[in-house]
């Protein structure tokens, strides 16, 4: 996400995450299995391949990068050439069960991009909906033993009358939907999202001074489980993700390139830098799929 309008007012934390289940109280735990598949590239028992399984990243640069959390590395993959209106910048990203992502420009258009190569196909998608120009996204599962999922989006163009709260997308129909407002959030607070392969869905919240992590129902956006994240700020370019068990999060101030700040969610739920400059750009937009492992890999 990159910020055009200045986000964010103070609020108060509730009730922390549970770092030492890794649990935020709801049902199932990061229980998930984990690893990568021995040949690289080849389905596993559970539908998904190695590429599903990693955390992908877009720059403001336009770039598609895929980053390995447990080595704090990024590989470029290539630069995104989609048909835009030619001002439009990538906003926001989502990747899909099959390892496809799903990139939200700052146009309101909606672009499959492949996460082997960079290329682009359009979508029939209708910028806009409800308000919804540029959004937050993630895949969640239907379930905690599903391997349904569905697309949520949460509206970024608060200040600016657009949509807010939560919504979902039929990529069927490519409607969205609108599911519900966040609850205990002051004017102007708008989230990015993950998603997780057991069925759960979390919001990184523009708050002031620091950012906070809640986990979001599903069905109508109300929140929980808030955790302030001393020392993280949104910044002006902002993303995240989850994966192993932990969120990791991508933030600029708009000058520097982006950190990359990691929250365990295990013992005592230690935040910490695992890099301190990804390279020299700047991340507006990180994907993972529900693929991804939600317990450390071994």
């Amino acid at each position: 996400m990159l910020a055009s309008l200045a986000l964010g007012c103070s609020a108060t934390p509730k009730a922390g995450f549970d770092r030492e289940s890794g649990s935020s109280g709801s049902s199932g735990g990061f229980n998930s299995s984990g690893g990568f598949d021995s040949d690289g590239g080849a389905p596993s028992a559970d539908g998904c391949t190695a590429a599903a399984r990693l955390v992908y990243v877009v720059s403001q640069e336009n770039d598609l990068y895929s980053f390995t959390p447990n080595t704090a590395t990024f590989q470029l993959i290539g630069r995104l050439e989609c048909p835009t209106n030619g001002l439009a910048t990538p906003n926001s990203m989502a990747v899909d069960r099959e390892g496809t992502a799903w990139v939200n420009f700052s146009d309101g258009s909606l672009f499959r991009v492949s996460t082997a190569n960079a290329s682009c196909s359009a979508t029939t998608y209708q910028p806009n909906q409800a308000g919804f120009l540029r959004f937050g996204m993630a895949f969640a599962t239907n379930g905690d033993d599903s391997t349904d999922e569905t697309l949520y989006v949460s509206g970024l163009d608060i200040l600016a009358g657009g949509g807010q709260g939560l919504g979902k997308i039929d990529l069927t129909t490519m409607k969205l939907t609108i599911l519900g407002d966040y609850s205990g959030r002051l004017a102007g607070e708008g989230a990015e999202l993950t998603g997780t392969g057991d069925g759960r869905l979390f919001g990184f919240f523009t708050t002031q001074p620091y950012a906070t992590l809640a986990e979001i129902d599903k069905a109508q956006g109300a929140t929980s489980n808030d955790t302030s994240l001393d020392g993280v700020n949104t910044g002006n370019a902002w993303a995240f993700s989850f994966w192993g068990g932990d969120f990791w999060f991508y933030t600029s101030d708009g000058a520097s390139p982006s950190r990359v700040t990691k929250l365990a969610t295990s013992g005592a739920g230690d935040i910490s830098v695992a890099k301190s400059d990804v390279g020299g750009f700047r991340i507006v937009g990180a994907g993972v799929s529900t693929c991804a492992p939600t317990t450390p890999p071994k």
